[in-house]
């Protein structure tokens, strides 16, 4: 057995960890400001229906799209170069965004950033993995790395409600610019760089693959949430799956794979990446319905709603936090499967929400279960960059992400298809408009008399809630099963620090 001890880091490395919370929490603001400045710059833009879905989708997509070749990219050329030229990107981008004069080029700077986006998040996890060697570390500078996301999406309907009260809707881009040059200033100075010397050329095939893999299933499990019925999203998800199996085959064939598909023979790295996928699902599924239940059926306005998501917001932060500390003492599998039986506990409160005093009831629903939830992810992240060689960690961060993209869009996907489904049935003698989502039987409302919108809201709101209730039982049963596979396959690691009896 090794009796190697990792290096400690030390204040350096504790700083240079502060830097790399700074692209993560400007991504974080990115992804909920703009959701408060839709009907701003549609006013002023006047984007179509589908250029406005363009405008708020594609960021998600480009960075879904090309997580894994960014991840690759910084094991080649250097984890600190791409961090750099992705933050004087995603600066230049937000600039090109802010003074947007037509939807097709906010559209295209919203792709821009995506695509510079795709670079941070691998970037900085991989250089995590290099600053913070001792595994007590790297667990702690994990769970803080993750906090200042959801830091990022908790204040930012705070910061964008208040810029949107005082300047015009691209001022919500411009906070990007001074954090990003910060760190082009900093990052020199405080980050190590590290690339693989032997990693050989990037494969473009590969490259493409990828993309023609991710994106059509990116796009299928969104567009299936919406209940529209098309075959499209139907037909994108099985040319993913077909193009993401020769993506798979080219894989095996290169001397220099751009996933290297033998870290799926490490136990520890197939299940946490399996784990990631199930337990985002179930958590960004019912994430999903929350704010329509805050802002449709409790009527609360958009800046009310991000308020009262705040105490979740704090939840995660303290999971994220304590989980590191937890498996210094305790198996890693046993923290995991603890917490998803408190996120267990969670959904089943879900499950009694009602639509008329069902706000405080959901917030602490959504406190336990996010709670739980959060040690999982901060372990099998850690898990994830722990078990790749140093040479392979920005795939490895990269494909950490990607599960996590996944799991974001299958849980929409799917908690969204239930609730809708239930919605549907329960509203079946409803007019078309209103029979179709509780959106549109809001919209329908608005165009009645008093009594008549009334009559026509509360069964709505019933309905959508009574969806929100099957969600809340799909991601208990999704629960249960986290943590029969955690136990399964994770409990032969040993506490942190401890020497544990990997696969190889």
């Amino acid at each position: 057995m090794s009796t190697n001890v990792a290096t400690k880091a030390g204040p350096r490395e504790w700083i240079g960890l502060a830097v790399l919370t700074l692209p993560l929490l400007v991504l974080a603001l990115d992804v909920s400001v703009l959701f408060l400045a839709a009907p701003h710059l549609g006013a002023d833009l006047r984007p179509s229906s589908t250029e406005l879905l363009w405008i708020l989708d594609i960021y998600g997509f480009l960075i879904a799209g090309f997580l894994v070749t960014m991840g690759t990219l910084g094991d080649r050329i250097g984890r600190r170069k791409l961090l750099m030229i992705g933050a004087v990107a995603f600066a230049l981008a937000s600039v090109l965004a802010a003074y947007a004069n037509s939807p097709a080029m906010l559209i295209a700077a919203r792709a821009a950033l995506g695509i510079a986006g795709a670079t941070l998040m691998p970037s900085t996890l991989a250089l995590i993995s290099n600053m913070f060697a001792d595994p007590k570390q790297r667990g702690l500078a994990i769970g803080i790395w993750m906090t200042t996301f959801s830091a990022g999406v908790s204040i930012g309907p705070t910061i964008g409600g208040a810029l949107l009260e005082n300047f015009w809707w691209g001022s919500v881009f411009l906070i990007a610019v001074p954090v990003m040059v910060l760190l082009v200033v900093l990052a020199p100075i405080l980050l190590p760089e590290f690339r693989d010397p032997d990693a050989g050329r990037l494969d473009l095939l590969s490259v493409v693959l990828s993309l023609a893999t991710v994106l059509p299933v990116i796009y299928g499990l969104k567009e299936i949430a919406t209940g529209h019925g098309s075959w499209l999203p139907y037909t994108a998800l099985v040319a993913g799956v077909v193009l993401g199996i020769l993506f798979t085959r080219r894989q095996k064939r290169l001397r220099n794979p751009m996933v290297d598909l033998r870290l799926f023979k490490i136990r520890a790295f197939a299940a946490a990446l399996a784990l990631l996928l199930l337990g985002i699902t179930a958590i960004n599924g019912v994430n999903f319905l929350y704010p329509q239940f805050l802002q449709s059926v409790k009527d609360l306005s958009p800046l009310q709603a991000g308020l009262w998501m705040i105490p979740i917001t704090l939840a995660a932060v303290l999971g994220s936090l304590v989980a590191p500390l937890l498996t210094r003492r305790i198996r890693p599998a046993f923290v995991i499967t603890g917490g998803a039986v408190i996120s267990v506990v969670g959904f089943v409160l879900v499950t009694q929400v009602d639509a008329i005093s069902g706000l405080g009831l959901l917030i602490t629903a959504g406190v336990v279960t996010v709670a739980g939830l959060s040690p999982m992810t901060v372990l099998t992240t850690d898990m994830v960059v722990g078990s790749a060689p140093p040479e392979k960690a920005g795939a490895a961060a990269a494909l950490s992400e990607t599960s996590g993209e996944l799991g974001v869009g299958l849980g929409v996907a799917a908690m969204g298809t239930i609730a809708t489904a239930v919605y549907r049935a329960e509203m079946d003698n409803a007019p078309a408009e209103a029979a179709e989502s509780l959106t549109g039987a809001v919209a329908l409302a608005q165009t009645l008399p008093p009594d008549q919108a009334t009559a026509l809201l509360e069964p709505a709101r019933e309905a959508f809630t009574s969806g929100l209730n099957a969600a809340g039982l799909v991601g208990a049963v999704l629960l249960v099963a986290l943590a029969f596979v955690s136990v399964s396959l994770l409990r032969h690691l040993r506490p942190t620090g401890a020497e544990s009896e990997r696969d190889n």
